[in-house]
């Protein structure tokens, strides 16, 4: 049945704009079609936004999507470092802040601190907890999505089997949703960029290494929310490295921002972090350079078989060492042109990310605004509404 989260699709995907369209598209009576309208007005999700080109006669009415009926909260949090974004219902960023968190300081201090910054964001904008329709959070480690819990995530001891929808329930009546940090950021990216594209790899390498899968141009999280975890991929000719994970030879043990920091350290360079070693690289350090294209190798090792497997159109570099992109891609296209089947590869385009830092945070966003629109979720709304 077609109901008023139905016609709102149609008319936020420009598909039907005025009535005679909407009747036109879904077969409705007239009058059932302006019944749901008049409900979508009064939940200012449409408005009226004046005559479009007329045949003859008056001109009819344009119904237009209110992206302002609300706001999204998106919280992407990562190791060491978060961004917070407050988005219109369109994806359009609002008001936003980044600043140093420690993710293994546990769930309550660190969503007390997002908590409190999302006050302040939203008091930029003048708005209030009452017009927050959904949150989003991404999180560096795996995710039981149904629920929002973090699943046994290596780097964020006190996580395991938290509720982080729980824990905003106290503050916001408004659906939570939480995902991998690399899911968000292949989505943002798809939806941004790849949105012809059925099958995309989204694959992140900074401190760690990890990849996000769209297929069917919906995210793929596997049966326990850890799809998509290549950087506990063994390479061989490793067996010396230990993982943090307890087994040897991962490729994020290998080709990692930390491992790739603590080699050019033990060589004599100052590096801490992911970033120093892209610092470096771009001041023409030698070994640098040498290092990171060693690292597109090896994650060309490891995505060689899954271009096999998976057949993707695109392949998408992000990452804080996807800034040294030149080196890093040469080592990755090398490997998979090398060792993938020509039928894989004839069309596959392997690039660096166009988001940046910022995909994680339009992937979240992405992700509430298309669960709290869904013409399912926009129906019961509207009966919740009548109901009180």
């Amino acid at each position: 049945m077609t109901g008023a989260g139905s016609l709102l699709r149609l008319i936020r995907n420009g598909e039907a704009v005025t009535r005679a369209d909407l009747v036109r598209r879904t077969g409705l009576a007239r009058s059932t079609v302006a019944q749901r309208l008049d409900a979508l007005l009064a939940h200012q999700l449409v408005y009226e936004a004046g005559g479009s080109a007329s045949t003859g006669g008056r001109p009819p009415t344009v119904l237009a999507f209110n992206q302002g009926a609300g706001v999204v909260l998106v919280a992407d949090l990562g190791a060491t470092h978060s961004r917070l974004v407050i988005s219109d219902l369109a994806g359009a960023p609002l008001a936003e802040t980044t600043f140093d968190l420690d993710i293994a300081d546990g769930p309550e201090i660190v969503l007390a601190h997002v908590n409190e910054a999302f006050a302040g964001l939203l008091a930029e904008i003048n708005r209030g907890a009452h017009d927050v329709r959904g949150i989003g959070v991404g999180v560096p480690g795996p995710v039981a999505f149904s629920r929002g819990e973090p699943v046994a995530p290596p780097i964020m001891p006190g996580w395991d089997g938290f509720s982080v929808p729980g824990w905003f329930a106290s503050h916001y009546d408004a659906p939570v949703l939480v995902d991998n940090d690399v899911n968000i950021m292949a989505l943002g990216e798809h939806w941004t960029h790849w949105r012809d594209i059925e099958h995309l790899l989204y694959v992140k390498i900074g401190t760690g290494i990890g990849c996000g899968i769209v297929a069917g141009r919906r995210i793929h999280r596997g049966a326990q929310g850890a799809a998509g975890d290549i950087g506990h991929v063994r390479l061989a000719g490793h067996d010396e490295v230990i993982c943090r994970c307890g087994n040897i030879g991962c490729l994020e043990a290998v080709a990692g921002g930390r491992a790739l920091a603590s080699n050019l350290t033990a060589g004599g360079l100052h590096a801490e972090s992911s970033r120093d070693v892209v610092t470096l690289v771009r001041a023409g350090e030698p070994q640098a350079i040498q290092a990171v294209r060693d690292a597109g190798r090896y994650l060309g090792e490891v995505l060689a078989g899954c271009v096999n497997f998976f057949n993707p159109g695109a392949i998408v570099i992000g990452g804080d060492i996807a800034e040294a992109h030149q080196q890093l891609l040469a080592g990755v296209r090398e490997v998979i042109f090398q060792r993938s089947l020509p039928l894989a590869t004839g069309d596959l385009r392997i690039v660096p990310s166009r988001l940046g830092d910022r995909a994680g945070a339009i992937g979240a966003a992405i992700m509430v605004i298309e669960h709290v629109l869904a013409p399912e979720a926009v129906d019961r709304a509207i009966q919740a509404g009548l109901a009180a």
